[in-house]
């Protein structure tokens, strides 16, 4: 049974953070320093979870360690990963080891170390809506508080100037696939959850993986590596034109700095959503290393003759699919090159498909009236990661990892995510908190001056003093 609204405060906080993913956990933490600053964050689950399903043994982040929460725009932070290491006494190790892309376990460890540490995250907090309080000049957030079993314990309400979304991405399963998905029986598991259900994965007795981006390798990976030599029984399918690495050049990494970022921003629309969907290779393809552990374990596999039993096909799309009885699936495949089509059966599927943004329309409907749109009905969003609303609007909602229609590749890249928050910040507190770098990159995207690129003008804002906005 749920309690009453808890008592309204008589000031609003200055910012709310809903979702505690990195990118709102490395806004949490460089946020903590700012004395002025009254933030306290919602997340629904128990405790922070960073893709649990792919935390495979052996598995880095595709970022240096220099891209973790704080460190690019503030080195000295006691919430970097150098600072984790050292409350570990792990640095000596750490400096031996000369890794420059950590573990994912690791990364996710660091960033459970964070979140455990700092104040004003609340956890098993869930949004329920968001809106405009015209009278009051604030926002409105309503949430619920949840118990250890998930059921609402709670209600509360909070009030703030600002919100900054940061809800991540869902896992996303293609139309043909979803009723595989849902019907109980055969194994059919997105690479989210690959993981929790690897041993039923591995234990049948034809396995196909479907998607040929990082993940897809990861997971085709640890399957090879687990299935005895010769009786390997695996299919790896994707739609690319190739099992390709990803674009991974010291000029290419340079589409991951704020310099293309505010070049992006700053293109038409329909020239924003070319570029887009011709990118892929740049954050969707697979990291080299992968690709080579991939070649070395098959070559391995060969050693004393014979081929091990393992098909991989790029340029392959899936139609449609279907159970068979109960035991097996089928699904039926297009090359698309040579435009020919087959079926492959197979006991068990694991859907490395990817993620899409999560939806906003449920979350800020309350705002609706008052949010700018594209011509593609996206939310308009500016060079400060703001979505544009209404002049009325006094607040601002920003965004964080879900601007890739607006800001390019780079919104979901871990190593933008201290810069993207320090801009955030420095948006909300009217001022320089976090002093920006003018220029990051060699290369000159356009036909601009590269001394002439700055951060854009920030308008102040007057803070009120702080209250307990719950």
């Amino acid at each position: 049974m749920t309690h009453p609204p808890r008592h309204e405060p008589e000031s609003p906080r200055d910012l709310v953070g809903i979702g505690i993913g990195p990118s709102n956990l490395s806004l949490a933490a460089l946020a903590h320093p700012l004395a002025e600053l009254d933030a306290v964050f919602y997340e629904q689950r128990p405790g922070f979870d960073w893709h649990p399903g792919l935390l495979i043994d052996g598995a880095t982040i595709q970022v240096p360690f220099l891209a973790d929460l704080v460190t690019l725009v503030d080195p000295s932070s006691p919430w970097s990963f150098l600072s984790y290491l050292r409350t570990r006494d792990r640095l000596f190790p750490f400096y031996f080891a000369e890794r420059f892309h950590i573990q994912r376990a690791e990364y996710d460890a660091y960033c459970r170390w964070v979140a455990e540490a700092l104040p004003g995250l609340r956890f098993r907090h869930q949004v329920d809506a968001v809106r405009w309080n015209p009278d009051r000049d604030v926002f409105e957030v309503d949430h619920t508080q949840l118990d250890a079993d998930g059921e609402a314990e709670a209600l509360g309400r909070t009030y703030t100037r600002n919100i900054v979304l940061g809800v991540g991405t869902v896992p996303y399963v293609p139309d043909p696939l979803r009723p595989l998905v849902d019907t109980p029986g055969v194994p059919v598991v997105h690479a989210a959850d690959y993981l929790d259900h690897r041993d039923s994965v591995l234990a049948a007795g034809h396995v196909t993986v479907v998607g040929s981006g990082q993940s897809g390798a990861e997971v085709f990976l640890d399957l090879l590596r687990h299935r005895p030599a010769g009786r390997e029984k695996l299919h790896w399918i994707g739609r690319t034109e190739a099992f390709a690495p990803m674009e991974y050049s010291k000029l290419g990494l340079e589409h991951f700095t704020p310099d293309y970022t505010r070049y992006f921003h700053a293109l038409t629309e329909p020239v924003r959503d070319r570029l887009v969907s011709t990118q892929w290779q740049l954050h969707k393809g697979i990291d080299a290393g992968t690709l080579a552990a991939i070649h070395d374990e098959l070559y391995r596999r060969t050693l004393h003759g014979g081929w091990p039993d393992a098909v991989l096909i790029p340029g392959v799309r899936v139609r449609t699919a279907g159970r068979i009885a109960t035991t097996k699936i089928e699904l039926h495949l297009e090359h698309l090159q040579q435009n020919s089509r087959s079926r492959l059966t197979t006991d068990a599927v694991v859907l490395a498909t990817g993620y899409r943004e999560r939806p906003l329309a449920r979350l800020l409907a309350g705002l609706d009236p008052y949010v700018r749109r594209d011509s593609s009905e996206r939310p308009r969003i500016d060079q400060d990661f703001r979505i544009m609303l209404d002049p009325s609007v006094t607040g601002s909602v920003y965004v964080q990892n879900a601007e890739l229609h607006s800001h390019g590749v780079g919104a979901p890249d871990l190593g933008l995510a201290a810069w993207r928050s320090a801009t955030i910040l420095n948006a909300v507190t009217g001022k320089e908190s976090y002093p920006l770098p003018s220029r990051t990159a060699f290369t000159s995207f356009g036909l601009e001056d590269p001394a002439d690129r700055v951060p854009s003008a920030r308008q102040p804002k007057r803070l009120t003093p702080l209250v307990d906005g719950l």
